[in-house]
C-alpha cells in the first residue's frame, strides 16, 4: 500500500494538514445550523409556511443523506481532491443564491443543493484514513469530530447575532463568504492523498446488499438514527418553539441552543476516555438512557408549570451527552461487522442517519403550534431516545446469538 507523504502547510503536492481537515469539517456542521434564529423571519418575509420553511432543515439533511452514499464511491475513482474543489464551488453558489432568493421555491432548492457540503464529512475522514491508515486513524477523525462539535456550539449564536443585524439573508452570505475561503484553503493545501484510486465506482456499490441483509448492521444503524433523531427533532422544532412559546429573540434563539451541542462536545469526551473501558454496548444503553432521563426530566418541569426557557433548553444538553456516547460506539459496530467494507458501512449507516434524521425533524414541525407548547417536542425527542433504546437492545440481543450465547455482550 503507498503512502501520502508529509503534510506541508500550503503544499499542493503533499496531504492536507489536519488544521485543514478540521476546518472542512467545521463548515459542514456550521452550515447545518446557522440560519435556525432566521426561519421565522424568513417565514414572514415570504409569507410562507412552517412545514415549507422547515423544509429548509429536512429537504438539506434528506439530500445530504443520499449524497453520502455517491460522494464516498466518487472520491474511490476520482481522488478526494477534485471532489472536493467541485464540491465547496457548488456550495458557494449556491449560498449565493439563498442569499439573494426571491422566493421560498428558490431559496429551498438552492439551500437543498447546498447539501453538496457533506463532502467535507466524508472526504475529511477519507482523507485522515489515508494519511495515516487503519491504525491511527481513529486518533486523527478524533480531532475532526472535536472541530464537528465545535461549530455547532456558535452557529445559532452566530446566525442570531447576524439575524437581528442585518436580516435572514446575512447568515447565506456568511455561508459564501466562508466557502471561498475553505474552496481556497483546500485548493492550496489538499493534495490528493488517495494514491490507488478504484477503477470501477459500481464495485463499491455492489458490496452495498452485503450490509443491508445484516441484522447487526441494522441494529447499529438504527441505533445510530433514533440517538441523532432527537438531536435533528431538536433542530427542526425549537426555532418555532423558541420563537412562538418562549417569545425569545434571535440571538437568545442561539444562545439557548448551545446546550445540545456542548452536552455532544461533553458525550465525545466521555466515548474517548471510557469507551474501551466500558465497551460498545454499555456505551450504547448509557448514552440512550441518558436522553431518555433528559427528556423525562424536560417533561417533568414543563408539566410542573416551569415556563423558563431553560427548563427545555437545558435539558437538551441531555440528548448531546447521549448522541455523543451512541453515534461513536454505533459507527465502531458498523464498521466492525466486515473490515472489507468498513467505508461502505460508513456511507450507509451514515445515509440512514441523516436521511432518518430528516424525516424526523420534518415530522415533529406537524405537532407544534402556540396553544400545546413545548410538550409535543419533548414527547417527540422522548419517542425517539425510546426507539433508540429498543434498538440497542435489539443490537445486543442479536450480537448475543451470534456467538452462539456462550458469553453476554
Amino acid at each position: 500500500m503507498t503512502t501520502p507523504s508529509k503534510a506541508r502547510f500550503l503544499d499542493p503536492t503533499t496531504p492536507p494538514t489536519m488544521a485543514t481537515l478540521v476546518i472542512m469539517a467545521a463548515l459542514g456542521a456550521l452550515s447545518m445550523n446557522i440560519f435556525l434564529p432566521s426561519m421565522p423571519a424568513i417565514q414572514e418575509h415570504f409569507d410562507a409556511t412552517p412545514s415549507s420553511v422547515q423544509f429548509l432543515l429536512s429537504g438539506f439533511l434528506f439530500t445530504n443523506g443520499v449524497l453520502q452514499l455517491v460522494i464516498g464511491p466518487l472520491s474511490d475513482r476520482f481522488g478526494r481532491r477534485p471532489i472536493a474543489l467541485w464540491a465547496f464551488s457548488i456550495f458557494v453558489l449556491a449560498s449565493v443564491i439563498c442569499a439573494n432568493a426571491p422566493n421560498t421555491a428558490t431559496l429551498v432548492t438552492a439551500r437543498t443543493v447546498q447539501a453538496v457540503v457533506v463532502a467535507s464529512f466524508v472526504l475529511s475522514r477519507a482523507a485522515a484514513r489515508d494519511i495515516a491508515g487503519s491504525k491511527d486513524a481513529a486518533s486523527l477523525m478524533g480531532y475532526i469530530a472535536m472541530g464537528m462539535s465545535i461549530a455547532p456550539m456558535t452557529g445559532p449564536t452566530i446566525g442570531g447575532f447576524l439575524q437581528e443585524a442585518f436580516d435572514w439573508p446575512a447568515p447565506f452570505w456568511t455561508l459564501a463568504i466562508l466557502g471561498m475561503l475553505v474552496l481556497i484553503l483546500v485548493w492550496r493545501d489538499m493534495g490528493e492523498t488517495n494514491l490507488t484510486p478504484s477503477f470501477s465506482m459500481s464495485a463499491q456499490v455492489k458490496l452495498y446488499p452485503q450490509l443491508l441483509t445484516s441484522r447487526r448492521f441494522w441494529g447499529y444503524a438504527l441505533s445510530n438514527m433514533f440517538a441523532s433523531g432527537a438531536f435533528f427533532s431538536l433542530l427542526g422544532g425549537a426555532p418555532f418553539v423558541g420563537t412562538e412559546v418562549y417569545g425569545l429573540s434571535p440571538s437568545a434563539l442561539g444562545l439557548y441552543f448551545i446546550f445540545g451541542p456542548m452536552g455532544y462536545f461533553c458525550g465525545s469526551l466521555i466515548s474517548g476516555r471510557y469507551a474501551v473501558q466500558m465497551g460498545t454496548y454499555r456505551m450504547l444503553l448509557s448514552g440512550t438512557v441518558i436522553t431518555i432521563a433528559g427528556m423525562i426530566l424536560a417533561l417533568a418541569l414543563v408539566m410542573q408549570g416551569y415556563d423558563h426557557p431553560l427548563a427545555f433548553f437545558g435539558c437538551t444538553a441531555f440528548i448531546g451527552v447521549g448522541n455523543g456516547m451512541v453515534i461513536p460506539s454505533a459507527n465502531a459496530g458498523m464498521m466492525s461487522i466486515n473490515p472489507r467494507l468498513a467505508g461502505t458501512a460508513a456511507g450507509l449507516g451514515g445515509s440512514v442517519m441523516v436521511s432518518g434524521g430528516g424525516v424526523m425533524s420534518a415530522l415533529v414541525v406537524l405537532f407544534l403550534s402556540k396553544d400545546v407548547g413545548v410538550t409535543p417536542l419533548i414527547l417527540f425527542m422522548l419517542a425517539s431516545g425510546l426507539l433508540g433504546l429498543g434498538a440497542a437492545l435489539y443490537t445486543i440481543r442479536v450480537e448475543y446469538q451470534m456467538r452462539g450465547g456462550d458469553k453476554h455482550p
